[in-house]
């Protein structure tokens, strides 16, 4: 894509009063995320990490907007991977990015021919993908300064992990909006954590993000995720706000009335009159 069609892309959003809602809803709903789970600080520099999805866009658009309004200033650098995949046009980010004025690095390295060679044709690529990812964004985001990575999972991303590692997995776990990496070096944050897929769909439809199909990962017909998501949108169609309702249950959690013993002592339950 040339510079001046990206530049046509990014420089005024849509102005119709339905789209300013929109935009308002997912504004508030990011800055909610990032204050309830103190994801953004004073000083922090953070690493948007750029694929050319929907998801990534609408995660920059929304960090950018609100760093013009935040009461904490903090910087933004967006960083793309060129896994060096067949067909991937790589000048549509950096044309997309100067357009915007925005700093930005692309990290080259050819983690698909890694994936093809490991992975047997018709298994899900997912996994090892996104290892080689997290690794080599980890090792940039060390080598350069910063503070925080921010990724853009949504709200529905969370839910679908719930169910695929209640699934497959046996465990009661899903995607956190903020985590601590295994090697204690960054912290990841979600922002967009509380925002529904839908509406991201139609922010990037109305905002015109010049979108980069993603060849591997989710885009596999016979992906564990995609057979999830199906499941759920078929419950969302039969049920709205069902998902929305999933997601309320993650943020209210009541040990308790679970089954795990190393969080909740239930060998200590004792009937009052016993106390007394």
């Amino acid at each position: 894509m040339s510079e001046p069609a990206v530049m046509d892309a990014v420089a005024q959003p849509p102005t119709s009063g339905t789209f300013r809602k929109l935009q308002a809803r997912l504004r508030g709903l990011v800055g909610k995320a990032i204050e309830d789970y103190a994801m953004i600080a004073e000083g922090d520099k953070v690493m948007v990490c750029l694929s050319g999805g929907k998801d990534s866009y609408t995660l920059l658009d929304m960090l950018l907007s609100l760093q013009r309004s935040a009461p904490v200033e903090f910087e933004l650098v967006a960083v793309n991977l060129d896994q060096k995949q067949p067909g991937f046009p790589p000048e549509v980010l950096p044309d997309y990015l100067r357009g915007l004025g925005m700093p930005f690095h692309v990290i080259e390295q050819d983690t698909y021919s890694v994936v093809k060679r490991v992975i047997p044709e018709g298994k899900t690529m997912c996994g090892l993908c996104s290892r080689l990812r997290r690794g080599a964004l980890y090792r940039w985001a060390a080598e350069n300064g910063v503070s925080k990575v921010a990724l853009g999972h949504h709200r529905d991303d969370i839910v679908e992990t719930l169910f695929l590692n209640m699934f497959f997995g046996g465990k009661l776990k899903a995607k956190e909006p903020k985590l601590r990496s295994e090697d204690g070096r960054h912290i990841v944050i979600r922002p967009l954590a509380y925002v529904a897929e839908r509406d991201i769909e139609r922010y990037a439809r109305a905002r015109n993000f010049p979108i980069i199909p993603c060849k591997l990962c989710g885009s596999q017909d016979n992906a564990q995720r995609r057979a999830v998501k199906a499941m759920l949108q078929q419950w969302e169609a039969a049920y709205p706000g069902r998902t929305e309702s999933i997601f309320s249950a993650l943020c209210s959690v009541e040990p308790a009335h679970l089954a795990d013993p190393s969080l909740f002592d239930f060998r200590a339950l004792r009937t009052s009159t016993h106390e007394l």
